[in-house]
């Protein structure tokens, strides 16, 4: 090691002179470099295309969670995972005993008050009219009270009835069971502990979500290429039916669901919920038209610009542009087809 430094320390003047030689043609080579990587476009008209991708899943547009409104002893399930049900069937029940014998108690209740309410109004309303006046009012008190007790006495049927109703679970959409919370009878269940979940199948779509920078661009009937991960060899379409009003919860970045309906040869195919997939939209096409790689657009304080060559030298032609689309830009003004610029 001393013998390398004491070697170093004699001869730091040649070590200078290398280092400015390789500084020298370091510095030589970048401004060839440099100059050799000036490249030159010739415009021409051309078809663009501006794509969106998507990635997004099956979803259905009916789809139920259903639960019973009270809380009772389960004693029937008319169905299993995998069913196909239709509007309107009975799927489950609640064990209806208590409440049929308490119907039957309100009845009577109501027929009670119903006699009672005659039997006031016959003893009252003819016998009023001879009374003093303090009398009849007291009679007119009396048959109103009669009437709010059978009142009551109707709203109790009423209500209790409907609670028998609610001891049974239909479902209000034809559809496939996809979920039974709780698929054996004799279990005490409450509302939130028994859900049956029903979907249609005929109703799926395939949803995705698009920021707001892109939704703007789509339009309802737009259609897709959509492929799905389960069919890697086949695409199918899609046409756009909805986009929703307000953004997404709980995603990163404002985004907004969009939703395509799918084709009949999708439609065939045995989809799932949930399946993933990824779909190319068509959001806009110019054809014909002029358009050059967007690194060749300058900008200074009178607009836009490409640069020309003018008896080898170099100057700037301004020009109007459009969208830029997949790093391309679209010139609506101020250049021709087979106009050479260099970046």
């Amino acid at each position: 090691m001393k013998k390398i430094l004491k070697f170093l320390k004699k001869r730091w003047y040649l070590i200078l002179a290398i280092i400015l030689v390789v500084g020298w043609i370091y510095i030589q080579n970048q401004a060839k470099s440099a100059k050799s990587k000036e490249t030159s476009y010739t415009i021409k008209k051309q078809n663009i295309k501006n794509t969106l991708s998507l990635s997004g899943q099956i979803d259905a547009d009916e789809k139920v969670a259903l639960k019973f409104q009270t809380s009772g002893l389960l004693s029937w399930v008319g169905v299993k995972v995998g069913d196909s049900v239709k509007k309107n069937q009975l799927i489950a029940s609640l064990d209806q005993r208590d409440l049929k014998n308490r119907l039957n108690k309100y009845l009577n209740t109501y027929a009670v008050e119903r006699n009672t309410f005659e039997q006031t109004n016959q003893d009252n309303w003819n016998s009023q009219f001879d009374l003093s006046p303090t009398i009849r009012d007291e009679a007119k008190r009396i048959l109103s009270s009669n009437q709010y007790n059978l009142n009551n006495a109707v709203l109790d049927v009423e209500y209790q009835n409907l609670t028998l109703e609610y001891a049974n679970l239909f479902t209000p959409i034809d559809g496939v069971v996809t979920n039974v919370d709780t698929p054996y009878p004799g279990v005490n269940v409450t509302p939130a502990g028994a859900e049956f979940d029903v979907v249609n199948p005929k109703t799926i779509y395939f949803s995705a979500t698009a920021d707001q920078t892109d939704v703007v661009n789509l339009k309802n009937g737009m259609t897709g290429d959509i492929s799905f991960d389960a069919y890697p060899n086949e695409t199918f379409q899609g046409k756009l039916y909805y986009t929703s009003f307000t953004p997404k919860t709980n995603e990163t970045g404002t985004v907004y669901e969009v939703r395509f309906k799918l084709d009949p040869q999708a439609m065939a195919k045995p989809l799932r919920m949930g399946m993933t997939g990824d779909l190319e939209i068509l959001v806009k096409e110019y054809k014909d038209s002029l358009a050059v790689p967007s690194y060749y657009i300058g900008q200074d304080s009178k607009g836009s610009y490409l640069k020309e060559k003018d008896n080898g030298k170099t100057v700037k032609k301004y020009v109007t542009i459009g969208d830029e689309i997949n790093g391309n830009t679209i010139i609506t003004n101020g250049v021709a087809a087979g106009d050479v610029i260099y970046d």
